[in-house]
């Protein structure tokens, strides 16, 4: 066999590396770096692949998000009679859980859909106080991201239509409240309403970055009740209240004519009582059948809110997965452009081998002519340097692994981004390591072998 043959030739390479060491180890240094550089970069892209999957499957497959925004249009004008010419201020009545009903009954592609109200409360038990997210949903909700329990059952049609005291809770508040016990079946107060607990969600992995760029935030510091629940027994900003449009006229001098959408009172502590928000509803999600159909319905939802808000765009519509993937391509094109610069120092790598040993070639022509003397063939004379070249680069491609592999485990924990090493990754690091080796190994084998032993008797 070939290795049988030329066995002896490659214990000769090896026996010559450890005799310079030194030299070897600054021959291999461009080789370990350069896949230290590949191995992290592919991290980096596969940890970004990852995250962006999990943020797709947080912000739901084809949903849509329809947010309201803080902007008003005022119009001038003046009735006859009113010297003053007093400007008309005009409100659009926000976003109200009639939006989601008539987005769901108009628009054929939408396959489900949940109106979201989110409170901020404090939740009280046996005397203990821990501030929560109060947020009334559909039974849909939890299908539209995925979302699912770890114990309990979701919300029955009768109790979201009825409007219930009944909530679901997420995973941190299960361990502040009920610690080892099960929850389900126990109540818990919410402001000065008690919520018996039917179900406990399930805990997710979470990013920092999901929520600044996504809007997604954490199930696990939530009470989930119906939406009805919450226009019942919390707080619907939707009513007019006597002392707000009071307030509100006195304001306009008496003049204009003013339409308010602040909260009635409430059952509980809330904290933005007096946030100035006019929506009855903090959100509307709703679902398309089909990816291909998330533009058009996104521009049907726009056109029919915008008519239904007075020809006001004081709501947002967004489409969270075409962002996400949008953001995907992006992260692509940078983890290709520094997969290519750390390529590139695996070349200069490769480069820095063929220099050494080209030099090596010159510093041992009394060696080659000896061995060729005692009769050695070019083949041996190249299998010899050529396994010197090939073993340099491995050892730097193992070392440069090992390297990648920290250096992925130091990027995770100082720039909090998130890296994966696949084995994918380590397979083409090593395999091209050790192709440079071969590569760029061979012209100094080469030159090694066409070396004339007579030659050898000037040194």
């Amino acid at each position: 066999m070939w290795i049988e043959r030329y066995f002896h030739d490659i214990i000769i390479g090896i026996e010559a590396i450890f005799d310079n060491r030194l030299k070897s180890m600054l021959t291999a240094l461009g080789i370990i770096f350069g896949v230290a550089a590949v191995i992290s970069m592919m991290a980096i892209g596969k940890g970004a692949e990852q995250e962006i999957l999990e943020q797709i499957k947080m912000v739901g497959v084809n949903n849509i998000v329809v947010t309201p925004t803080s902007v008003s249009v005022e119009g001038s004008g003046s009735k006859s009679g009113d010297e003053s010419g007093a400007r008309r201020s005009k409100f659009s009545k926000g976003l109200s859980l009639l939006d989601a009903q008539a987005i769901s009954e108009v628009i054929p592609s939408v396959d489900k859909i949940s109106p979201v109200i989110s409170f901020n409360y404090s939740a009280i038990l046996n005397g203990k106080s821990n501030p929560v997210v109060l947020e009334g949903v559909d039974e849909s909700y939890f299908e539209l991201f995925s979302i699912s329990l770890q114990e309990g059952e979701i919300f029955s049609q009768t109790q979201s239509e009825m409007g219930q005291p009944v909530c679901i809770i997420g995973d941190n508040i299960k361990s502040v409240f009920f610690k080892q016990e099960n929850p389900v079946g126990k109540s818990i107060k919410c402001g000065k309403i008690w919520l018996k607990v039917i179900g406990v969600v399930e805990k997710r992995d979470f990013t920092t970055s999901a929520s600044d760029e996504m809007g997604i935030s954490s199930s696990d510091n939530k009470i989930f009740v119906p939406v009805q629940t919450v226009l019942l027994r919390f707080k619907n900003r939707s009513l007019i209240r006597a002392d707000e449009v009071e307030k509100a006229n006195s304001k306009q001098g008496g003049g204009g004519m003013v339409i308010v959408g602040m909260g009635s009172g409430s059952d509980g502590d809330v904290s933005d009582d007096n946030d100035g928000n006019l929506n009855q509803l903090s959100k509307i999600i709703l679902q398309v059948k089909e990816t291909e159909q998330l533009s058009g319905t996104a521009n049907i939802v726009k056109r029919m809110l915008y008519r239904r808000h007075s020809e006001m765009y004081d709501f947002e519509v967004t489409i969270p997965e075409l962002l996400l993937k949008q953001q995907q391509r992006t992260k692509n094109i940078f983890n290709v452009v520094l997969g290519a610069i750390a390529g590139i120092s695996l070349i200069v790598g490769g480069i820095g081998i063929m220099n050494i040993m080209l030099a090596s070639v010159m510093e041992r022509i009394r060696e080659i002519g000896t061995r060729q003397a005692i009769g050695a063939s070019q083949k041996d004379i190249i299998v010899q340097f050529l396994s010197e070249s090939t073993l340099i680069s491995v050892f730097g491609g193992i070392i440069g692994i090992i390297l990648g592999v920290i250096l992925s485990q130091m990027i995770t924990a100082i720039f909090d981004i998130k890296t994966v090493v696949s084995l994918f990754s380590i397979v083409i690091a090593f395999g091209v390591s050790a192709a440079v080796g071969i590569i760029f190994g061979y012209l100094p084998a080469k030159q090694a072998a066409e070396k004339d032993p007579v030659e050898s008797l000037r040194y």
